[in-house]
């Protein structure tokens, strides 16, 4: 099954994100084990998309899709913005980046998805978790 949500670049748009998570949740499509996971990559997903791809402008959109089998949860979120260097992003867990108030979405997505794939020059994040 394939579910498209068009969201507003507003973080309104992450409550929308965790109904429908609640809601797949409710309908035993996710487990209780890997909830959390895929709560937090998904909004770490949409809020970076609100803040540091559309820049917080109203104007633009951002494209989420869920497909999901009884195997495999994939999300794709997709925004406006002209994207960012994945490869090159400051580890949160250094030291000199503790303290810093950003650089942590990127870092979690990567470690609780079990497969995250960077399109589009980094406008575009597809991760995945098996069910």
């Amino acid at each position: 099954m394939i579910k498209k949500i068009k969201l507003k670049t507003h973080t309104d748009s992450l409550l929308i994100v965790e109904k429908y998570i609640d809601q797949m949740k409710d309908e035993g499509i996710i487990t209780e084990d890997c909830y959390g996971n895929i709560m937090v990559c998904a909004t770490e997903a949409v809020n970076n998309s609100i803040y540091h791809g559309n820049k917080e402008d109203i104007k633009k959109s951002i494209y989420l899709q869920i497909e999901y089998n009884d195997k495999n949860l994939v999300f794709n979120v997709k925004d406006e913005g002209a994207g960012f260097n994945y490869e090159n992003i400051p580890d949160p867990t250094l030291p000199e980046n503790l303290e810093k108030l950003s650089g942590r979405g990127v870092f979690l997505i990567k470690n609780l998805a079990d497969e995250v794939e960077f399109l589009n020059n980094g406008s575009e994040i597809k991760f995945s978790f098996k069910l």
